[in-house]
């Protein structure tokens, strides 16, 4: 047993003698190996790196073909004398490496100036067409906003672009109606004795209106309904009728020429002819009486051509008083014919007053006697 245990021994140490001789007699070996091939790898980039390459560039379409042994992209923009601006777009990083057969696309970003929400800035892009620009910049367009140029204009070098924002909002008003005074015969009552009937109630109306605003300020104004919240109730007064007993007077003898004529407040006229049971009923030149507003061009203009003016203007039915033609209303006076309207029919006359408020109140009013004088107003004492 002790002979066999030396002899393995023995094997076993010189196994490992001879891995360390080889190791040992080949390290510098493979080391100079691992740097040769270093070397060469170095020598091959600094040869591809050192070599002239083909690029192509193409700037805003325009596209050339440059020879250059730059690596680098921004070294080869700046031996072509390209500039890159903050806002212009290039295809690949400036700090990119370059080769042979590469393709660096550049497109310049063109200024353009914008007018919007009360002020004006210079914004830039590098789309073709104002809808793509503002989208660049994140300038978003309500449905309502107006546009100049339109959005499919190309973008030119300081262009202007204007935005007009549009904002719409609905408003309600409550507005009194007053009540109308109806005036019926009764013939149990002596003739010229009244009594009332029925007392009346001033009715409501709500009136909606939508208002168009450009850039905050109010442009137009446009009645789109209006409701009844309250009817009107009529006044009613009863008429005598009933005749007195008879009396027996001596008539005074007239001519037909005094009977012809009338005097009103100083002034002395012959009428045309004489209306009886008139309706009157009033307006004003705004939205609610007319549709147009302060704005509108033909705002105050009658249908004679003549600016509106309380104390002269009534709107009449010129098949029953001619444009432009006199008359005395009892209790109102002097007025002259410069307006109609869809609603004035037959006998009745729309009277113009200032105050839209007032127009409002003035009602329904019926009974009246009108003269119609004629193209010239009489003159007075």
């Amino acid at each position: 047993m002790g002979n066999s245990t030396n002899e393995t021994h023995v094997k076993r140490s010189s196994s490992m003698c001879f891995a360390m001789r080889w190791k040992h007699e080949n390290l510098r070996l493979v080391i100079l190996i691992t740097f040769v091939t270093i070397a060469a790898f170095m020598g091959l980039m600094l040869l591809n790196a050192s070599a002239t390459k083909s690029v192509s560039v193409v700037v805003n379409g325009q596209e050339q073909v440059v020879k250059t042994k730059e690596s680098v992209l921004h070294n080869l923009l700046d031996e072509q004398a390209i500039q890159i601006g903050s806002y212009d777009k290039i295809s690949m990083p400036l700090s990119a490496p370059i080769k042979s057969g590469d393709k660096v696309v550049i497109q310049t970003a063109v200024p353009f100036k914008l007018i919007a929400d009360g002020k004006t800035v210079t914004l830039y892009t590098t789309s073709k067409t104002i809808q793509s620009a503002l989208a660049d910049n994140k300038v978003k367009l309500g449905v309502k906003d107006r546009i100049w140029p339109p959005l499919n204009t190309p973008v030119k070098k300081y262009m202007g672009i204007k935005i007009v924002r549009v904002s719409k909002a609905s408003t309600q008003h409550k507005y009194s109606l007053p009540y109308t005074t109806v005036k019926t015969a009764d013939a149990s009552l002596l003739k010229g004795k009244t009594a009332v009937v029925q007392n009346g109630k001033d009715g409501v109306v709500y009136k909606n209106f939508e208002k168009t605003y450009e850039d905050g300020k109010l442009v137009s104004t446009v009645l789109t309904s209006k409701t009844i919240g309250a009817n009107v109730v009529p006044k009613v007064i009863a008429v005598g009728t009933k005749k007195p007993a008879p009396v027996v007077a001596l008539a005074a003898k007239t001519t037909s020429s005094s009977m012809n004529t009338i005097t009103r407040k100083g002034a002395t006229f012959k009428p045309k002819k004489v209306l009886n049971n008139v309706t009157l009923t009033a307006y004003a030149a705004g939205v609610a009486s007319t549709g147009k507003s302060k704005g509108h061009p033909q705002y105050g203009i009658t249908a004679s051509g003549a600016r509106v003016k309380e104390g002269r203007t009534i709107a009449v039915d010129p098949k029953v008083i001619p444009i432009g033609y006199w008359v005395y209303i009892e209790g109102i006076g002097y007025r002259r014919a410069e307006d109609k309207g869809g609603a004035v029919k037959g006998k009745k006359i729309d009277v113009y007053f200032d105050s839209e408020s007032y127009a409002n109140r003035f009602g329904r009013k019926s009974g009246y006697t009108v003269y119609v004088i004629g193209p010239n107003k009489p003159a007075s004492y």
